[in-house]
C-alpha cells in the first residue's frame, strides 16, 4: 500500500510525534509498503506524484525525544509565509493519494479531532479514532465528565479559567496537594504536583504557559498503571515507576528514566477490573481501533481514571508496544494491525 505517515505538526508533542512517525515509517516499509513520512506543518516543495512514495522520508527524523518540549513560536517562525494554516504546502494532495494516512500526531494538531474532521470531509481514509471522539478525549474535563456518570472512580477535579489575574484566589482557594494540568494536552506537558501555596502559584503559571483552560485535580497517592486497548480489546497493564519525580515528560522518554513492567504486578481480579474500566472508557467515548487508559491504583487497591490518550506514543519508550508486545504482537505487527482495523473502520463510516 502507499501510505503516508504525518509526524511532526505544531503541538507541544511535536518531537514525541517526530520520534514515533520515525518508528512507524520503517516498520511499515519492512511490511513492504511504500511509506513516506511528512510533516503536516511544513509539507513539501517537491511536486506531488506517487514518486514520493519510495522517498522514505520528506522532513526530519530521529528516533529520540529532547529532553525539553519544543520551542513552537521558533518552529512557526521557521516556515516560510504566513503560517496561519495547520497545513503545509502539498500535504492534502499527497494524502489524498494514500491508501491510508497513519497518524503518528500527538497533541493539539492530531489527536484534537480536527484533522480527522478534515479528512473525513475529504475522504482521506487515516488510522486511529474519528473526529469526534477525538475532540472529546482530548478535553480532560468532559472526559471526566463522562467517565465519572459512568460509575468509574476519577480524582475530584475543578475546571478553572487561568489568567495572571486569577492566579492569586487560586492558589488561596485550592486544596492541596493538588496536581495542576492543562485541560487540552498530553505527554505530561505542563503537568505539576503543588505541594505547597508556593508550588501552586508557580505550577499555575506554568500551565498559563499552555493555554488559559486547566484542572486542578485531587491528588491520589498511588502506583501509575496504564491499560492500552487495541481492536476492541485490552491488553496486559502496564505500570510505570519513575526513577525520580513522577511520569513527567522527561521520565516518559529519555531511556532508563523509569522502570516500567507489563504486566503489572496485581491481583488478577484487579487487573480484570482496570482492563474493563478501559475497555469501558474506550466505548464510551466513542472511540476505534486503539487508545491508552491512564490509572492511579492506591495501597487498598481503589483504582482512580485520570486520562484516555487516542493516539497514543510509538516511541522506543512507548507504553502500547510493550503491553503489545507482552501478547506477542510486535511492533510492525502492531502497525499493520492499526491499518488493517483502520480501514475497516473506515469503509463502515
Amino acid at each position: 500500500m502507499n501510505i503516508v505517515v504525518l509526524a511532526g505538526g505544531i503541538s507541544p508533542e511535536r518531537n514525541v510525534s517526530l520520534s514515533s512517525g520515525t518508528l512507524i515509517c520503517r516498520a511499515l516499509r519492512e511490511l513492504g509498503h511504500r511509506s513516506v513520512m511528512l510533516d503536516p506543518f511544513f509539507g513539501t516543495s517537491e511536486p506531488v506524484s506517487e514518486a514520493l512514495f519510495d522517498r522514505e522520508s520528506l522532513c526530519d527524523t530521529t528516533d529520540r525525544v529532547d529532553e525539553t518540549a519544543p520551542d513552537l513560536d521558533a518552529v512557526r517562525a521557521s516556515r516560510p509565509g504566513d503560517g496561519r494554516s495547520d497545513f503545509g504546502p502539498g500535504v492534502l494532495e499527497l494524502c489524498a493519494l494514500a491508501d491510508i494516512v497513519f497518524l503518528g500526531l500527538h497533541g493539539q494538531c492530531g489527536e484534537d479531532g480536527r484533522m480527522q474532521a478534515a479528512f473525513d470531509l475529504l475522504g482521506i481514509r487515516y488510522t486511529g479514532s474519528g473526529y469526534l471522539g477525538s475532540a472529546v478525549a482530548m478535553d480532560k474535563d468532559l472526559t471526566k465528565r463522562v467517565v465519572l456518570s459512568a460509575g468509574i472512580r476519577t480524582p475530584a477535579w475543578r475546571f478553572v479559567t487561568v489568567t495572571e489575574e486569577t492566579i492569586p484566589g487560586l492558589t488561596e482557594t485550592t486544596e492541596l496537594p493538588c496536581v495542576v494540568k492543562p485541560s487540552d494536552s498530553g505527554s505530561s506537558i505542563g503537568v505539576s504536583i503543588a505541594r505547597t501555596r508556593e508550588e501552586l502559584t508557580d505550577a499555575l503559571r506554568e500551565a498559563l504557559r499552555h493555554g488559559s483552560h486547566a484542572l486542578l485535580e485531587q491528588y491520589v497517592s498511588g502506583r501509575e498503571v496504564q491499560v492500552a486497548v487495541l481492536e476492541d480489546r485490552a491488553l496486559p497493564s502496564i505500570e510505570i515507576i519513575p526513577k525520580t519525580g513522577f511520569y513527567d515528560y522527561k521520565n516518559k522518554y529519555q531511556p532508563g528514566a523509569a522502570e516500567e513492567i507489563c504486566p503489572a504486578d496485581v491481583p488478577e481480579e484487579i487487573e480484570m477490573q482496570l482492563r474493563e474500566a478501559a475497555l469501558t472508557v474506550h466505548r464510551l467515548l466513542g472511540l476505534a481501533v486503539y487508545s491508552r487508559t491512564d490509572f492511579i491504583l492506591t495501597e487498598t487497591g481503589e483504582f482512580y481514571f485520570l486520562e484516555i490518550n487516542t493516539l497514543p506514543g510509538m516511541t522506543p519508550t512507548s507504553l502500547v508496544p510493550q503491553e503489545a508486545a507482552a501478547v506477542g504482537i510486535s511492533y510492525t505487527e502492531l502497525c499493520q494491525r492499526i491499518i488493517d482495523a483502520s480501514l475497516q473502520c473506515r469503509r463502515r463510516n
